[in-house]
């Protein structure tokens, strides 16, 4: 199993362009069963979870051609039948968004059996309310043996659907259905992140009309069917907002080329008022810090605008050095502290009580064997490592390689002292004891 190493102490210096975002991706790439025709999607990543949805995609008669155009990496997808609308547990369990098939199988086909996604490393993250908005729409949903079997054989309706609290799974899910559904439907309550715009901006161009993306009142006027587009996908934010961290924790000057400001801003104030400079130029951002030890800063997680919780292990590895105390409040997902441990091995000193997390920073890091449990407390022990005493090994790796495209090389190539170690070696806390 591979592992990534870093020798902390360089400063980083240079450029670091910022990849198409993971979690619009997979979502574009689920929109492509909706129509006959191909979907063109840009500034494509290369990662483990669109490889994943890749190979579900092609169950149900997906073409899928990748190839590296003159503007980055893209794909093209093209179901000109659906072969099968059958998701089965073994590819679903990989990636919960695979779960978002369900909804354009149903709009297209009429019926689909799809697995449900099981368990949560960060916690419950259940799909009720996915179900009860295409239940809304006309579709029949019967639960048997973990999967969900779903009828509309005379198409879907447009309906009025209220979500008791935000959701971006179902937001997006909805839209996905309620495209080819006949009538209006109003999603009210909706999710208001870039990637639901984004997707709204893709299904538009392949002829759909969606109104209000983007705000918590969506509209959409369902079409008989869809046509091929060609789409860019929107730049990455939490991948943005990791380098920022990764730049202010490390010390020097970096520019995110390609990413927006205004979709990581409550990141950015964050990041100002713990002592880094932050400044937006003409193709991304630039961020600076000359060494000063940062202040301790309070945050609290909160749905978009409000600070991602995908970024969330990213700033306490950060104020693990800062000056004083700090207070993190997760209030998205339970569960979501487990890399709070793994700071600890090397030195961090924080303790955790329900969503909340003290964190006292310490003068300085110590390397230490460390192991990944999912995405995002993956690449905050890689941040750790950049500016710890000695080298850092992260174990598991496979999480971080789900959502970051070429991280050891992004940051290699502005200094930092990052390799990949292949093969297999014993994880932190395995080791067995002999007698003598």
């Amino acid at each position: 199993m591979d592992r990534i190493a870093i020798q902390g102490g360089a400063r980083l210096h240079g450029e670091i362009p910022i990849s198409g975002a993971k979690n619009s991706a997979i979502k574009l790439m689920a929109a492509s069963l909706l129509t006959d025709a191909p979907l063109r999607l840009t500034n494509m990543p290369r990662l483990a979870d669109t490889r994943s949805l890749g190979a579900l995609l092609k169950r149900f008669g997906t073409e899928i051609v990748e190839r590296d155009g003159e503007a980055g990496p893209e794909t093209t997808l093209h179901t000109p039948e659906i072969t099968s609308a059958i998701a089965p547990y073994d590819l679903v369990r990989k990636m919960r968004a695979s779960f978002n098939v369900l909804g354009p199988l149903i709009a297209r086909t009429g019926h689909a059996k799809v697995s449900l996604p099981g368990g949560c490393a960060i916690g419950a993250r259940p799909v009720d309310l996915h179900l009860k908005a295409l239940e809304a729409l006309g579709a029949k949903i019967d639960l048997h043996e973990g999967y969900v079997y779903a009828q509309a054989p005379r198409g879907l309706k447009g309906a009025e659907i209220r979500f008791p609290f935000v959701s971006v799974g179902a937001t997006e899910h909805t839209l996905l259905a309620a495209v080819l559904a006949e009538g209006e439907t109003v999603i009210h309550n909706a999710a208001c992140e870039p990637e639901i715009a984004d997707l709204a901006e893709c299904l538009n161009a392949m002829g759909a009309r969606v109104e209000g993306a983007g705000t918590p009142t969506v509209r959409v006027t369902g079409v008989a069917r869809l046509h091929g587009a060609t789409h860019a996908v929107t730049p990455d934010r939490i991948e943005a907002g990791t380098y920022a961290v990764a730049a202010a924790i490390a010390g020097g000057e970096v520019r995110l080329t390609g990413a927006r400001a205004e979709h990581i801003r409550a990141l950015l104030d964050k990041l100002v008022e713990a002592g880094a400079e932050v400044s937006d130029t003409n193709d991304g951002v630039r961020i600076k810090r000359n060494g000063a030890r940062l202040n301790a800063v309070d945050l609290s997680t909160d749905p978009y605008p409000g600070f991602a919780t995908d970024l969330q292990a990213q700033f306490m590895a950060l104020m693990t050095l800062a000056k004083g105390e700090s207070t993190i409040r997760e209030t998205i997902f339970e569960n979501r502290f487990m890399h709070a441990p793994e700071l600890m091995r090397m030195g961090a000193d924080i303790s955790v009580s329900g969503g909340e997390a003290r964190v006292r920073g310490v003068d300085a890091l110590e390397a230490a064997p460390v192991m990944a449990t999912d995405l995002r407390a993956s690449v905050s022990l890689v941040i750790a490592g950049l500016a710890a005493r000695g080298e850092t090994v992260v174990h598991r790796v496979y999480h971080l390689d789900r959502g970051f495209e070429r991280l050891e090389a992004k940051l290699s190539a502005c200094g930092a002292q990052v390799r990949r170690i292949t093969g297999d070696a014993p994880e932190p806390g395995s080791e067995t004891e002999t007698e003598d």
